[in-house]
């Protein structure tokens, strides 16, 4: 499993692990039922904090993607639903746009055009 994170992201670190993570599940690296390796060894992978790969794994626990269990690891679920993950792009676009002073009828102008 090929995780990687950009330091020059302004998101934090947790969130950019659990995209790779949620990214690493929907693209089939890792299936239904596979537990995934120890958050140490995804940190060591991603280059960060042990702790900052454990509040990931919270998140996607809580999203109901992964299952803690004492003395067995952390096991995937289900693959997340892309819709999930294409509206926090889009929320985060529309963000992106209003601090730049552009409301959301202007990226929906934008999109209806193609550019």
């Amino acid at each position: 499993m090929l995780l990687t994170v950009d330091l020059n992201d302004k998101r934090p670190l947790h969130e950019q692990a659990a995209d790779a993570i949620r990214r690493a599940i929907a693209e089939g690296e890792v299936a239904p039922g596979d537990r995934l390796p120890p958050a140490r060894d995804l940190a060591a992978a991603l280059q960060i904090n042990a702790n900052t790969v454990l509040r990931a794994l919270r998140q996607l626990r809580d999203e109901g993607l992964l299952e803690f269990r004492r003395g067995r690891g952390v096991s995937v679920l289900r693959r997340p639903d892309p819709r999930v993950a294409l509206r926090e792009r889009l929320d985060r676009l529309l963000e992106e746009a209003e601090r730049h002073g552009y409301g959301r009828d202007a990226v929906i102008a934008w999109i209806e055009e193609g550019t």
